[in-house]
This record gives structure tokens, sequence and C-alpha cells, in this order.
């Protein structure tokens, strides 16, 4: 398994156990267990082994996808994106005016 393919699912990971546990405090031990997993598994030097548990990740990934995933609520998609969003700076009207 390549290191960024590995490095990436671990991100990937980390972010859907945050789908699923909102609070840190309850992340945090999801994430040492899946440090863990990837950790127990970095010593393989095999190609296709590392195939395999690649592809087998990711089929774990899938099926514990969140059905509606955690969005920052100022985040595009969040309940507070572009809410009360400031009003844009319009030219003075003395400045735009034309002079008499």
């Amino acid at each position: 398994m390549p290191l960024n393919a590995a490095a990436s699912l671990y991100r990937r990971s980390l972010k859907l156990a945050l789908d699923w546990a909102v609070h840190r405090h309850i992340w945090r031990g999801q994430a040492v267990y899946i440090r863990s997993l990837f950790e127990a598994n970095r010593g393989v030097r095999d190609p296709r082994q590392r195939k395999v548990l690649l592809q087998e990740t990711e089929k774990l990934l899938q099926s514990w996808k969140h059905p509606d995933p955690y969005r920052a609520p100022t985040a595009p998609g969040g309940s507070k994106y572009e809410r009360n969003i400031p009003a844009p700076r319009l030219p003075l009207a003395s400045q735009s005016a034309p002079a008499h």
C-alpha cells in the first residue's frame, strides 16, 4: 500500500469517525483505536497483501459512511452558511458623482 494511499485512508477514517462522534472527548478514543489498526499493518511489505488491505479498508469505510455527515455550521452546506452576510461596500455618492 503506497504511503500516500495509507495516509489518505487514515485521514478519511478519522473524519468518518468524527461524523459519528461530534464531541472530541468521545472521538479521541476512536482515533487512538484507528491509529492502532493502521500501526498493526505498518510492517506489511507484500504488494498483494497491501492491495487487499487497501480494498478491505475502502469497503469498511463505505459500509460505515454516515448518512448525514457532520459539517461545520459556517462551512458550505452548514446550517449557518452565508447567514447574515455583511452588506457589500458600495462606493460613496460623493466619490462617484461627477464634479460640477
